[in-house]
């Protein structure tokens, strides 16, 4: 784990505010009155004096500001992919993001599609499309598994959510672990796991297993779900080897679309071992109207739309962390530079 250092309280005192042009005037007011002071555009042009350090709150970091001269970045997305692969990242510099009620949306963007499914929405909406009266069976999600990768906030989150529902959940975390130790029956969270021989508790999940032992729960799986960030452990992280565990099981993913060999996912759905595919994300976005990602068999494409971030978020998140900054905490929404989320 990459540990960054703390902002020194007499550098972050003294800190440029800068502000990328997109976000919305109110946002910008709330960041000026959490950090007590004004506001300026972040640009790619490096502000003067040269030697203020620099307290910066956007999408992306200009070159000409990744230098020891940025004390700490705070990204209005839960994804930091984008930002850490555009450059070498300064070493002291803090990272932080939002995640704000993102799990909350994605949790029931997922729930949402797997009753439509267990509702048959699709195929009733064809049926309309055709003028066409014909019952057809429909199913309870309760009792059925879903597998959960990512451990996360997000993850877990959606996890609570399908558990609250009656659904099996198994999460995937990169080795088998879990949260702090259970302590008597009234302190162990609802719809929480015990990791396989730890006896701990990870809140969300029935069980949880590592990345190299979910052969057997892919098997299982009536929905596989994936909640990845990108980073280079992850990048291609479904591809043929996971999807020909599969067995029947509706594939959604609102991670990253970078971890899905598409061409794998192409071969499960014609074979059959992937039943349907709902893609929230690409590895390119937008998808061009000729993209053969659009031609997919039982497949439904969002517009990255299952955890948009709103201004509040931010706002929350931002406060959150200059709380725990100020107080000498490593805020809960820093982000590990090394791993990537």
């Amino acid at each position: 784990m990459t540990t960054t250092p703390l902002p020194p309280p007499d550098e972050l005192a003294r800190a440029r505010l800068l502000v990328a042009p997109s976000l919305d005037g109110g946002l910008v007011r709330e960041l000026e009155r959490v950090a007590s002071r004004a506001a300026e555009p972040l640009t790619d042009v490096p502000p003067s004096p040269s030697g203020v350090p620099l307290l910066c709150v956007g999408e992306t970091l200009p070159d000409a500001l990744r230098t020891d001269r940025l004390l700490w970045f705070h990204s209005v997305n839960a994804g930091t992919d984008p930002l850490l692969s555009a450059g070498t990242w300064p070493a002291p510099a803090l990272l932080t993001r939002t995640v704000g009620r993102m799990g909350e949306r994605m949790a029931q963007y997922v729930l949402g599609w797997m009753l439509a499914e267990c509702q048959a929405v699709p195929e009733f909406t064809a049926q309309h499309a055709r003028a066409h009266w014909e019952r057809l069976p429909t199913g309870l999600i309760a009792g059925q598994t879903a597998l959960i990768y990512g451990t996360g906030r997000i993850g877990a989150a959606v996890g609570r959510l399908l558990g609250a529902c009656g659904v099996r959940t198994v999460g995937v975390a990169r080795t088998t672990r879990s949260g702090p130790p259970p302590g008597s029956a009234s302190e162990v969270p609802d719809s929480a796991s015990v990791a396989p021989g730890s006896g701990r508790v990870v809140p969300g999940f029935d069980l949880v297993v590592g990345a190299g032992e979910d052969g057997g729960a892919l098997a299982e799986a009536r929905w596989v779900i994936s909640t990845l960030p990108l980073t280079p452990a992850t990048e291609g992280f479904f591809g043929a080897a996971r999807f020909a565990a599969v067995r029947g099981a509706t594939f959604v993913n609102v991670g990253r679309g970078a971890t899905v060999d598409m061409g794998a996912l192409e071969g499960a759905l014609r074979d059959g071992r992937v039943r349907r595919a709902v893609l929230d994300v690409l590895p390119t976005e937008p998808a061009a109207p000729d993209d053969p990602v659009w031609r997919l068999p039982r497949t439904v494409i969002t517009s990255h739309s299952s955890g948009i971030t709103a201004d509040e978020d931010v706002a929350v998140d931002f406060a959150a962390c200059w709380k725990a900054v100020t107080a000498g905490r490593r805020p809960a929404l820093t982000v590990d530079v090394g791993r990537g989320y």
